[in-house]
């Protein structure tokens, strides 16, 4: 089989998009011999038709590239519909707009405690000092999770995804069962002290039926610990990335700091141009033939969301920033059809919030001090970005 890309291949922030660009060009449906091989989708009307097919294309058999889940089931995301509908629809009511609103002040609060440290440094990593640790906290207040958790759980997410990161597989595993064992510890918390299902994610999930029938004890475990790391990983990527845009732009930096209420629409477009995502996986049931090629049944498909955010035959100037882009509505940031991100709402909130806390405590502007470190697959973007504020 030819290879098209090499995902292991040395990058730099801008150097996958590029490689994106020129297999959407020429080679829509790629194949690389990586992690024992995988195919690529890169234009969004592939990615968005897979998405949204889950009778053809199951995550069940494996959800992200490189296969980094070896200890066990974590609904919603690594079961198919309807299996995995009762974990979405307990969680779903604690996530909706509305609900999350709540949280403003509590993630702004967050914002400003950490970046008022960074301001009195005059800046810092701001992923290190900021996006990797505010997530983290705003999980443990929406969790209901006590605040001596949040060192722990900061710290092996953070190893959990270094290994990520490195392909090292033996990490993987060891950083994945700790945040197993910390699931554990919260589920049997809840059966002891029971809170209100409609005020509590685990609570919730508890008191949760199908056919009269309580969930599995084993699988709530899993849909906790897909939820600790969902809720890390993305957010440090995004932010880290939005920092680099604005510091490359610091143009942009005023204009935003001028009309605060441009920041929502900026948001939306930072997710779209700058979205975490490019492997997550499916696997077609039967042989899937496209553009040309052949997938055979059963080989692992990644849906490359950020490459589909760029494809100029539906975002005119896909590569550019406009704060005035019509069709925003177009952007699969969050995914498509039914493993769409239960998060979105919250996902947008902590965003759009930590962009404005960024500029206000930023006055004189601020711009890159050092080299960007980037992530490989699945995330894309940016884990280190070292800033001077002004």
């Amino acid at each position: 089989m030819t290879e098209d890309f090499d995902p292991l291949a040395p990058e730099d922030f801008d150097s996958p998009h590029r490689t994106y660009a020129r297999l959407r060009r020429e080679c829509p449906v790629a194949h690389s011999d990586a992690w024992g091989g995988f195919w690529a989708y890169t234009r969004h009307a592939d990615v968005i038709a897979a998405a949204a097919d889950s009778d053809l294309y199951i995550t069940s058999k494996q959800n992200v590239v490189p296969k980094v889940a070896f200890t066990g089931r974590r609904p919603p995301l690594h079961l198919d519909p309807p299996e995995h509908t009762p974990y979405r629809r307990a969680l779903a009511p604690l996530l909706t707009p509305q609900r999350v609103a709540r949280y403003e002040p509590v993630i702004r609060s967050i914002c400003a405690e950490l970046l008022a440290a960074m301001a009195a440094r005059g800046g810092g990593d701001i992923c290190e000092d900021f996006s990797a640790r505010m997530p983290i906290r705003v999980f443990n207040a929406w969790m209901n999770l006590p605040d001596a958790q949040a060192a722990e759980l900061a710290e092996v997410g953070r190893r959990y995804n270094i290994a990520v990161q490195s392909n090292d597989m033996e990490a993987t595993q060891e950083t994945s069962l700790r945040l197993y064992e910390m699931a554990r510890a919260v589920v049997a918390d809840r059966k002891r002290n029971p809170m209100d299902p409609s005020e509590d994610a685990t609570s919730a999930l508890l008191a949760a039926r199908v056919d009269g029938a309580a969930l599995p004890d084993e699988m709530i475990v899993g849909t906790i610990r897909q939820v600790l790391v969902v809720g890390i990983i993305a957010p440090t990527v995004m932010i880290g990335s939005i920092a680099v845009h604005l510091a490359r732009h610091p143009d942009l930096q005023t204009q935003l700091r001028a009309n605060p209420g441009l920041v929502a629409a900026a948001t939306e477009e930072f997710l779209r141009l700058y979205t975490p995502y490019r492997g997550f996986a499916r696997t077609a049931r039967t042989d899937v033939t496209l553009h040309g090629r052949t997938i055979p049944a059963g080989e692992p498909i990644a849906l490359v969301y950020a490459s589909a955010n760029r494809d100029d035959a539906v975002f005119a100037d896909a590569e550019s920033f406009r704060l005035d882009r019509p069709n925003l509505h177009e952007s699969v940031a969050f995914g498509r059809g039914p493993h769409a991100c239960l998060g979105a709402a919250l996902a947008r909130l902590e965003m759009r919030v930590a962009l404005e806390e960024l500029l206000r405590h930023t006055p004189g502007g601020f711009e890159l001090a050092g080299e960007i470190m980037t992530t490989r697959f699945p995330e894309i973007g940016a884990l280190r970005v070292p800033l001077r504020f002004g």
